[in-house]
């Protein structure tokens, strides 16, 4: 089944006249969902503040992954409106894989709550957030959507309901990958096909591995390779023409005994 894209939607959530802000957006509503920003807390000494970006879904609707793979739009976050703000990151907790026939993607068929660091330039003077967000939200037609979701993270720091939510989403983000459970290189040739060495603890079969595209790189679907007791993955790479400057490629190891985050040198 191909999933087929409405135009883009734009929206702009704005507190009403005479309404103060909250340390949590109002929801926006879209076909198939709703979606806020909500914050915790006060920024650290090195100015990060954590919050979620709060996706619920209606039955059979979907969202995607930092890399959808095949089709969809990868859930994106900017703070670029807010001068005292040097940038915001999202985290993801491990994805699923969706085989919709012609192509694959990567993504989440349940709500989901996504981790954003902010890092403010002066801690001891936080300010309101204006976070442009874009993302895609999946039944039988994708609908991708454009929000502007406004906080004020000061208004009420120490919400119950809102550092419970931050917790439980940070909570959820796969641990970083070590020696026995993770991903190595063990070959690679040119542009063409990579074989990556994957240990873990858990079934074999039950392995999913998930590589995000970045400074320009694409990748086949890893396809999962058993052989003298190891299981390997090999995946198709493209190599952009230009050095990569980055720290590596992020992916997520995903088997029945859990999950974990790392990161693979630029092939």
């Amino acid at each position: 089944m191909k999933l087929l894209f409405l135009p883009v939607m734009l929206a702009l959530v704005v507190p009403t006249s005479g309404s103060a802000l909250a340390s949590s957006s109002e929801w926006f509503e879209m076909e198939g969902a709703r979606v806020r920003l909500v914050t915790s807390g006060a920024p650290d000494v090195e100015g990060r503040l954590q919050g979620v970006l709060d996706i619920e879904l209606k039955p059979g609707w979907k969202t995607y992954w930092r890399d959808p793979g095949d089709a969809g739009v990868p859930p994106t976050i900017d703070v670029s409106a807010n001068p005292g703000i040097a940038g915001a990151t999202l985290d993801f907790p491990a994805p699923q894989r969706h085989d919709e026939g012609d192509f694959q993607w990567a993504g989440y068929d349940y709500s989901v709550r996504l981790p954003v660091t902010f890092t403010f330039r002066d801690p001891a003077a936080p300010s309101t957030i204006d976070a442009y967000v874009f993302l895609g939200v999946c039944e039988t037609i994708c609908v991708p959507v454009q929000a502007t979701l406004k906080v004020d993270p000061a208004s009420d720091p120490d919400k119950v309901g809102d550092a419970l939510a931050v917790a439980q989403a940070f909570a959820m983000v796969p641990p970083p990958a070590g020696p026995e459970f993770g991903v190595k290189v063990v070959t690679e040739t040119g542009t063409k096909t990579a074989l990556l060495e994957a240990r873990f603890p858990g079934t074999p079969g039950s392995a999913e591995l998930f590589i995000a595209a970045d400074e320009g790189y694409s990748f086949s679907t890893p396809k999962r390779v058993e052989k003298d007791g190891k299981t390997f993955f090999s995946v198709d790479v493209t190599a952009p023409t230009r050095k990569a400057t980055g720290d590596g490629l992020r992916y997520t190891l995903v088997t029945d005994a859990g999950a974990v985050d790392g990161l693979l040198p630029y092939f």
